[in-house]
């Protein structure tokens, strides 16, 4: 080997970045070791919650501290922090969300909210076409336009877009066609707004290693925030718009006749039709039971229809000068949805008086003191709806202490154009009242006392620290220029968190076990040094992951595994060529060089057509399958550096000092020797029972069908763990009584985890779907939840690793976003077997050995697909087909690529050595010749992936279950089906000729 002293150095300086690297993650656990052992010690009772606020003090007490010196340099805490390996959600806990900026919103605002019929009946229809369509909602509302148009309307009408915000842009002579790529670039400026909005809230949040990226031009924003502790907190910052408005309000002394009025309304109303139900009702109810009734309900009967509008809402009328304010009444937080009703029906608005008919009603964004009441403010509202002064004035914002150094409050900053605004505002109201407004929630009504000239001013409430901090972020952020609704969402709590980092470690570490030992017995001496180049392979992909500051999740740790797999693959395809060497005579260090030589080829192509595979795994997935694909690609790239450059240096220097090395051990060194078995007369029976197979398993596809994972499907998955084992099928008729309809219910790993699936509401986009979806799971389960066991510690809240009961994680996928996940897979399924037939095709220059190895994989695709399909109602593991599953179809296509391509190789390479040989004996002696290899690198793979099949966590057993089954599959159809076809394609051209 040439340039070995170059390469030589290259290892050990790699080597040395690797471990410079990877110190910082083992220094940051240490220091993180320290704030375990300081909160536990300090800790009353053990309490998880005390413990976890114990160690976040902690932490932020030695943020800026050294503790690494290195004589020329120190790094902080917060420094070491950045530079550790990145894990995934999976592995540390927290939230990975897909938000879609509303480009429906941002067309509403940029024609000043027309009320044009045409325009709003066509974003109507493309809001619904979008629900089964993957075009873009700007596209599909251009063709809604021009169907409702009929061309009687231009988008240039002064009603929709030829407006006075866009005068510079559009008038109203301009074509449907000149205005489209201008209202493409405002929604794209829109979107690029957002996007650095969102940055600006998240690079505040205080999260390390978090990711934020645009999906394309689809207006979809990915945003991974791992180790986020308050789940609720990081949704409400990123779907919060912060518009801030400042309002004049009346009080409740302008609007108390009002309410009674309104009453007595409602109970004209509602009496006539109460009346009509009591009569229905009595034809099938006998007297006594009348009484009965009655005498139960009838003074709450009386109340809702006498006073229908005061059962709900409690007004506070005022009895002298000191009882008015701006808190006009308070209502429950569960009847709120009703007063809103009733406060919006004509008949009821009707009835303000003509200085108050553009009267706005808005409810505080707090309930009174952590209670279930909460306060109703009216605003003085407009024609226009615009508020005197907006959150475009605001120049700073800063969470801050009131006057008295106790309670948090936001203070803010005005530019010129907002200190005059705010001037002119607080001089005329001084003694009365002024609301600050955001998201159309009144954060807080003081009463003006004097004139404020000097643009400063500041919002109170009953904030907590990180509340006031999330809101002087969103203001000094910006609005948003339309809302943002989370419409994917993963979310994995830290618990759960934990236990996939043990489990993946302890079967990471059993695994590699395995594979060190089966390498010693089955290769000797010559096995230590593929285990030390296998040790090095390691540490290279841990230090480029470091390094680059890729993401490692629970798949990639799967994927690293297989790479070890691999990585033996290639010193089996090195050994088992220097034996062949050495049986035909060659001397030891010939034998090497000629082995190391001739294997090179198989090695590159196998590694290549599986780095192909994981290049479009990257393309085409998102979170843990990108996370899988990066492994992937990195170890493939360092498992050849390893195999070809380390193990050869390893083996010569050894033999360079006189030493005798075997590529055996007593016991091995007669497996597979002078085998002779003639496959392709064997062909007919293998196609035979492979076609059995499939139609079996056809027939269950078209019959049984997939278990669809809601990414595919759409949906709500929630992970709930409960006290003592239930019983599936008994919870899912519980919750069919608050879910409308039964939702999917699984166990999950143990008998006292259950995987919980339902389509409740999940098209509703509205930011309190998701709460209420969490309040009816925690009312159906009540019977099966231990007694004490609150909503609030039901629900993930994410604030400690003590959270042991409940929802331990869940996922949410709207179908828009379904039916794009679904499409890709089948994209990167098509593309990858594309890419693998074009690269033969390349390689051996026939199309012949290209179809055969499609063939074989679209063969080991259908029958991992069949399997699932037989029995996923049957194995007591999660068997859902998802992105995880399309990532461990291709990593299947890969593996058995690269067995197909190495026999492949050895046919060309006999094909052209002996010439004289009739081409089955050619086909024959390759697949005899390279079967030690097949099978050997079969098993190693096989081991590893039992042990994490067996030892890794639940969320992983069904993805590992495919790889086994593909392993299998692919290594029967590279010797029975791939080689097969190949001959009998290439025999009928042949022919032919």
């Amino acid at each position: 080997m040439q340039n070995k002293g170059l390469i030589r150095i290259f290892a050990i300086i790699f080597g040395i970045v690797c471990l410079y690297q990877l110190s910082f993650t083992w220094f940051a656990k240490n220091v993180e070791k320290d704030a375990v052992t300081y909160a536990t010690s300090n800790a009353s009772n053990n309490d998880a919650k005390e413990i976890s606020k114990l160690e976040k003090q902690y932490l932020d007490s030695v943020a800026n501290t050294p503790v690494i010196n290195l004589g020329i340099t120190e790094f902080t805490y917060n420094e070491v922090k950045e530079k550790e390996i990145n894990l995934g959600l999976d592995l540390k806990g927290g939230i990975n969300a897909t938000l879609e900026v509303s480009v429906k919103d941002i067309l509403v605002g940029l024609s000043n909210q027309s009320k044009n019929p045409v325009f709003n009946n066509a974003l109507a229809a493309a809001t619904t076409a979008q629900k089964n369509s993957d075009k873009d909602y700007l596209d599909l509302f251009y063709d809604a336009f021009e169907q409702e148009s009929k061309g009687t309307v231009k988008l240039s009408d002064p009603s929709i877009f030829g407006n006075k915000s866009l005068k510079d842009k559009i008038n109203f002579k301009m074509s449907d066609d000149e205005v489209k790529p201008i209202l493409k670039e405002e929604v794209k400026g829109s979107i690029n707004t957002a996007f650095e909005v969102l940055r600006s809230r998240i690079d505040r949040f205080g999260v390390t290693q978090p990711n934020i990226q645009r999906i394309g031009e689809s207006g979809r924003i990915l945003i991974e925030l791992p180790g986020a502790k308050d789940i609720d907190r990081v949704k409400k910052l990123l779907q919060s718009t912060a518009e801030l408005q400042f309002w004049e309000v009346y009080t409740n002394q302008d609007i108390a006749q009002f309410f009674v009025d309104a009453n007595n309304k409602l109970a004209e109303i509602i009496k006539p039709a109460e009346e009509a139900s009591a009569t229905k009702d009595s034809t099938s109810t006998n007297e006594d039971e009348i009484d009965d009734l009655l005498g139960e309900v009838k003074d709450s009967i009386d109340l809702e229809t006498s006073n229908p509008l005061f059962s709900k809402l409690i007004p506070r009328f005022p009895q002298a000068a000191n009882d008015i304010t701006p808190m006009v009444a308070t209502a429950n937080v569960n009847d709120t949805a009703a007063i809103n009703n009733y406060l919006a029906m004509k008949e009821v608005r009707s009835l303000l008086p003509n200085e108050l008919k553009y009267a706005k009603f808005a409810w505080d964004v707090k309930p009174i003191n952590d209670s279930d009441f909460i306060t109703l403010y009216v605003l003085k509202s407009n024609r226009d709806d615009e508020a005197p002064i907006q959150g475009d004035v605001i120049s700073d914002a800063a969470q801050v202490f009131d006057q008295l150094g106790a309670n948090p409050e936001v203070s803010m900053t005005m530019n010129s154009k907002g200190t005059k605004l705010w001037s002119k505002m607080t001089s005329e109201n001084v003694g009365k009242f002024v609301a600050v407004v955001l998201d159309d929630y009144v954060y807080s009504a003081p009463r003006v006392n004097d004139a404020i000239t000097n643009g400063r001013t500041s919002i109170s409430g009953q904030f907590t620290i990180d509340e006031a901090q999330d809101l002087a972020n969103a203001l000094k952020s910006g609005k948003l220029p339309a809302a943002a609704r989370i419409i994917q969402s993963d979310v994995v709590g830290p618990s759960l968190g934990l236990e996939a980092i043990k489990s993946g470690t302890n079967s990471f570490i059993i695994a590699l076990i395995l594979v060190l030992i089966w390498m010693i017995f089955y290769y000797g001496k010559a096995g230590i040094f593929s285990d030390v180049a296998l040790a090095s392979n390691i540490l290279f992909i841990f230090g480029v992951l470091a390094a680059f500051g890729a993401v490692l999740t629970l798949p990639g740790i799967a994927g690293i595994v297989l790479t070890i797999g691999m990585a033996v693959d290639a010193n089996v395809l090195i050994y088992e060529r220097i034996k062949e060497e050495l049986n035909r005579g060659k001397k030891l260090k010939e034998a090497i060089n000629d082995g190391f030589s001739g294997a090179l080829s198989s090695i590159l192509d196998a590694n290549i057509t599986t780095l192909l595979t994981g290049i479009i795994l990257y393309v085409f997935g998102t979170g843990p399958v990108k996370g899988f694909a990066t492994t992937l690609m990195i170890g493939i790239v360092t498992s050849l550096f390893c195999a070809i450059f380390i193990t050869r240096l390893l083996i010569e220097w050894y033999v360079n000092n006189g030493k005798q090395l075997t590529f055996n051990t007593n016991i091995t060194k007669n497996w597979f020797r002078d085998i002779r078995i003639e496959f392709l007369q064997k062909r007919k029976i293998a196609f035979i029972i492979s076609g059995i197979i499939l139609v079996i398993g056809i027939g269950s596809l078209l019959t049984n069908g997939l278990n669809y994972g809601v990414d595919f499907k759409g949906g709500r998955t929630y992970t709930v763990r409960f006290e003592n084992a239930v019983n599936a099928p008994e919870v899912a008729s519980s919750l069919k009584e608050v879910f409308e309809s039964s939702p999917e219910v699984k166990t999950f790993g143990t008998a006292n985890q259950l995987k919980i699936t339902t389509k409740y509401k999940i098209d509703d986009n509205e930011v309190t779907v998701d709460d209420e979806v969490q309040n009816l799971l925690y009312k159906g389960l009540q019977n099966y939840l231990p007694n004490g066991l609150s909503y609030d510690d039901f629900i993930l809240k994410g604030e400690d690793s003590g959270h042991k009961l409940g929802i331990m994680g869940y996922m949410k996928v709207g179908p828009t976003i379904a039916d794009d996940i679904k499409q890709a897979a089948i994209w990167a399924i098509l593309g990858s077997l594309i890419v693998v037939f074009l690269y033969i095709l390349f390689r051996f220059r026939k199309w012949q050995y290209s179809l055969g190895a499609v063939a074989a994989v679209f063969h080991d695709v259908l029958i991992v697909l069949s399997i699932f399909s037989i029995f996923y109602k049957i194995l007591p593991f999660d068997m859902e087909i998802g992105q995880s599953f399309i990532a461990a179809i291709l990593t299947v296509v890969g593996y058995s690529l690269n067995d197909t391509v190495v026999i492949f190789d050895r046919i060309r390479e006999f094909t052209a050595k002996h010439t004289s040989w009739k081409f089955d004996r050619v086909v024959n002696a390759a697949l005899s010749s390279t079967l030690g290899r097949t099978v050997n690198t079969s098993l190693t793979t096989l081991i590893v992936l039992l042990a994490i099949f067996i030892f890794g966590g639940d969320s992983i057993k069904g993805f590992m279950f495919a790889l086994i089954v593909g392993v299998i599959v692919g290594t029967y159809s590279s010797l029975f089906i791939a080689s097969p076809i190949m001959y009998d394609t290439t025999k009928n051209s042949m022919k032919k000729s």
